[in-house]
């Protein structure tokens, strides 16, 4: 099994933008010649565009892009800046007068870091389509991951810098790669140790409280008191695959989140994964879903890896200094 980058996929491209000041920003995963697309929503909290389009009994198979997006339910504006990029290409699902590009999204709150009144939006969605490539392979504090932060369990004093990871493996002939912006409410694992790598921090500011054990302390307690969080994330693929397989690879591909966030998939994050399959190579949807969560863990760690602090928050690398 040989590690690659990310925008290796053939037809695959991203692009970024961000604003450092305002932290936020947003990612744009483009597939120019279409790809078959799946998702799969499991946290409590979600905001998404175009999820119903990928139900198998719907029309529409393939995706030409999915937008990965800070700002909150704001942040869902970036996505026209992609379709108005698209569009412009000629690349869409023909309607006859035009060219309408099946452009999905899925969004994280980033609005208690940095200004709040500064979200993602058509503009910025167009320049990270201006910045796409298939070369680069950005990772920590950039596009959809500038503003992202974990471990909030007891507020953001307390909190660390998350970030926008990705990984890729190759086997064979047969490609699969996740990309995602990690700003989970709990702390990211290691999972090959079950080491916490970043989270929630105790009052020292240099050790770790242990999310889960926060929560069981706290069991009784309904209300709804954390900001809000959200990890997002696309994984992509040259196998063939159906909408129904490609839904089925971005549900096996959630495991990932299971094996390096604890907790995942709470009422307090809108955990989602976007499945894009180019169709280009043949494979069994089963070894394409295990590879899915293998890939969605590792980026999931190079994110927390590869973040630079913002807004003084502390990182991966001052903590583990």
């Amino acid at each position: 099994m040989e590690i690659i980058r990310f925008t290796e996929i053939p037809g695959v491209k991203v692009g970024h933008e961000q604003n450092m000041e305002a932290a936020t920003g947003c990612t744009v995963i483009i597939c120019e010649e279409g790809a078959t697309a799946g998702e799969d929503v499991r946290g409590g909290a979600p905001g998404t565009r175009e999820t119903d389009l990928l139900n198998p009994m719907n029309l529409v198979d393939k995706m030409h892009a999915v937008v990965l997006s800070g700002g909150s339910a704001f942040g869902l504006d970036a996505s026209s800046g992609v379709m108005q990029y698209l569009e412009e290409k000629g690349v869409g699902f023909d309607v006859g007068v035009t060219k309408v590009p099946i452009v999905g999204s899925a969004v994280l709150f980033d609005l208690a870091v940095g200004d709040y009144k500064v979200r993602p939006d058509k503009e910025m969605g167009y320049r990270a389509c201006l910045n796409s490539n298939n070369f680069e392979d950005e990772q920590g504090s950039v596009g959809a991951g500038t503003g992202a932060v974990v471990g909030k369990a007891l507020g953001m004093e307390y909190a660390m810098k998350g970030g926008l990871g990705s990984h890729c493996v190759q086997v064979g002939e047969l490609m699969v790669g996740a990309i995602v912006a990690v700003n989970c409410f709990g702390d990211v694992i290691d999972p090959s140790t079950g080491e916490i790598l970043a989270g929630t921090l105790n009052e020292d500011k240099k050790s770790f409280a242990d999310s889960e054990e926060i929560l069981l302390r706290q069991y009784d307690h309904t209300k709804n008191a954390f900001l809000g969080n959200t990890t997002i994330g696309v994984i992509a693929t040259n196998a063939a695959c159906t909408k129904a397989e490609a839904n089925k690879v971005a549900s096996m591909a959630h495991n990932g989140y299971g094996r390096a966030m604890r907790p995942a998939h709470t009422m307090y994050d809108g955990d989602t994964i976007f499945a894009l399959a180019t169709g280009k190579v043949s494979a069994d949807v089963n070894v394409v879903g295990f590879l899915g969560a293998r890939v969605m863990a590792q980026a999931i760690v190079n994110a927390i890896k590869n973040a630079q602090t913002l807004e003084n928050m502390l990182t991966y690398h001052q903590i583990w200094r």
